[in-house]
């Protein structure tokens, strides 16, 4: 699609196509339900948004997903950073989304669709667990297991945790995994696998497509914790002297 395409591309016809664009027109302040009749061009000149800043975010969507990353293969430190700036930049952002989403499609069709009632409440529940859970790693266990790995390449000693050993932070990290991802299969079932009804609205479609993405995006964060930086970092502060 060439820039006059997309200029006179109707906001709502667009999301139609690509459910995934209702995110970016709503991080513009952008109607994209009910007042998704108009042009992009039109809505960004009412919004005040310069074309080509919402053209730079509508383009990315069509880029090619990028080659499989050989995660346990990098430097734990570094899988913790990556982590934080891939993993929990996408949840923090991703958050505020899905239940401004979920609360307005509550609002409007709890009552001839009561499940999205239930998905707003549950993923209010998601949202506080994942906050305090993605604070404790930030804060606590992931800065310890960083430490670990500078121990290890300068054969140092660190000082003894108050928690004893790294098992125990892992332990409950492991544990509020599983916990988000229990309640997340409730919504899967309560959204049909994030299906639609078919006299959806465009929130309603953007909701259970962000909600999809999110559960996906999860399903590797918590792969890149569980399978390979907690295992790894339990054998490496088996080889470092704690004081």
């Amino acid at each position: 699609m060439n820039v006059i395409e997309l200029k006179e591309k109707k906001v709502g016809d667009l999301v139609k196509e690509n459910v995934k664009s209702a995110h970016i027109f709503k991080k513009y302040g952008i109607d994209f339900c009910c007042g998704g009749g108009v042009t992009i061009e039109k809505a960004c000149r009412k919004a005040d948004i310069p074309f080509e800043k919402l053209e730079a975010d509508l383009r990315k969507l069509s880029e090619a997903t990028p080659a499989e990353q050989k995660y346990d293969k990098w430097e734990l430190d570094f899988l913790c950073d990556y982590i934080v700036n891939t993993h929990h930049a996408y949840v923090s952002e991703a958050i505020p989304l899905i239940l401004s989403y979920a609360s307005k499609v509550a609002q409007v069709h709890g009552h001839a669709h009561p499940a999205v009632i239930e998905i707003n409440n549950l993923f209010i529940g998601v949202a506080e667990e994942l906050n305090l859970h993605m604070i404790k790693e930030e804060r606590i266990l992931f800065p310890y297991i960083k430490n670990v790995c500078k121990a290890s390449r300068g054969n140092e000693q660190i000082p003894k945790p108050t928690f004893g050993t790294v098992l125990h932070p892992i332990q409950m990290m492991e544990s509020e995994h599983e916990t988000v991802g229990k309640i997340l299969k409730e919504i899967a079932i309560l959204s049909n696998n994030y299906t639609p009804p078919e006299w959806a609205c465009n929130t309603f479609k953007a909701l259970y497509a962000k909600l999809d993405e999110f559960e996906q995006d999860l399903h590797l964060h918590v792969h890149l914790e569980n399978n390979i930086l907690f295992p790894k970092a339990i054998e490496l502060e088996k080889i470092i002297s704690i004081k």
